[in-house]
């Protein structure tokens, strides 16, 4: 092994920085810090830190009103959820399961890669 690798980065340590507006993140949300997309593996108070899965299958919330279809991109709306609009979303993967309109939850494949 290299003498600088560092770790694989299927998970990564961030913050959840104490700023004004900031939310305790809870484990299984979706968690997006500038172009950083993973899924949290703990509970992670304000002002502490925490691992996030940058890869994997997982099941998020997503818009109900929409209905997937396998291979479809998933982006990732601040305050929504998971979604099939672009727009200003940031991709964070595509769909591996059918999910129906409405439904509260999709089955995410991640990229993980950075967002775009």
């Amino acid at each position: 092994m290299a003498k600088n690798y560092v770790q694989p980065g299927d998970h990564i340590v961030v913050e959840n920085a104490d700023v004004t507006d900031a939310v305790a993140i809870s484990s299984g949300d979706g968690v997006l810090i500038g172009s950083l997309f993973g899924v949290a593996l703990v509970d992670i108070p304000v002002g502490e830190s925490g691992a996030i899965a940058t890869e994997g299958v997982w099941e998020l919330a997503k818009v109900s009103a929409q209905a997937w279809t396998v291979g479809q991109r998933v982006y990732w709306a601040v305050g929504s959820g998971a979604t099939t609009t672009a727009g200003s979303n940031k991709l964070i993967g595509v769909a591996v399961e059918v999910a129906n309109n409405p439904s509260a939850t999709g089955k995410v494949r991640l990229t993980g890669a950075f967002t775009i």
